[in-house]
């Protein structure tokens, strides 16, 4: 029996965790939960208070957040490879980007979204500043790079799918250096596998209607 669970849905960032579950090549079991009464259930939110996916249980532990499950994964499991060692300039880097995009890139692109634009003069009061700036910034990061620190991490796993989301809704501008990244990231294994299973999920659902 899987010692991890993933609590998601397909049309969910928990596609994000599918996605590092895969990387990480352990045994893991799936449980789908619908949007509705089922996601603010009493029992799930024994799982998520919040009501919301994705959530890992790995054992008697409970994460939540996609980029929490990816970094604690890696650690989790650091005989994998999946996060640079602790203390080293790569680490420090693979914290900063790993935040960023949960921080500052998530917030710019749902304001946006929604059709919140901060005035320029009071873009000090919010932590991303500005859309433009934020992508900008994680351009110039991208620029030259293969990927997040010397090799993959988990880091770009929960950063890959931020641009990858970003250039398939038109959220993030088509710029050579995310389409090279994301490029790169959509050939893993790790990735095609974790999109075809969440893909048929997807239909599955979509056909009981």
């Amino acid at each position: 029996m899987a010692d991890l669970t993933l609590f998601t849905n397909p049309m969910s960032r928990g596609r994000i965790a599918r996605w590092m579950l895969e990387e990480l090549g352990e045994p893991y079991e799936t449980r789908i939960v619908n949007y509705g009464p089922e996601m603010k259930s009493p029992e799930y939110r024994a799982i998520n208070p919040m009501g919301k996916v994705p959530a890992l249980k790995h054992g008697d532990v409970v994460v939540t957040e996609g980029a929490a499950i990816c970094a604690y994964v890696a650690d989790a499991f650091a005989d994998k490879g999946l996060a640079p060692e602790p203390g080293s300039s790569d680490r420090a880097s693979y914290y900063r980007w790993l935040f960023f995009c949960a921080g500052p890139v998530e917030q710019a692109v749902t304001n946006t979204n929604l059709g919140f634009v901060v005035p320029e003069e009071r873009e000090r009061m919010v932590g991303y500043g500005s859309k433009k700036l934020v992508l900008d910034t994680l351009e110039g990061f991208l620029e030259n790079r293969e990927f997040i620190t010397g090799k993959f991490s988990a880091a770009d796993v929960y950063v890959g799918a931020q641009v990858i989301w970003g250039l398939q809704f038109g959220t993030f501008d088509s710029r050579p250096a995310f389409e090279a990244y994301a490029g790169r990231l959509r050939e893993r294994p790790a990735y095609k596998r974790a999109t075809e299973i969440d893909e048929k999920l997807t239909a599955e659902i979509q056909a009981k209607g």
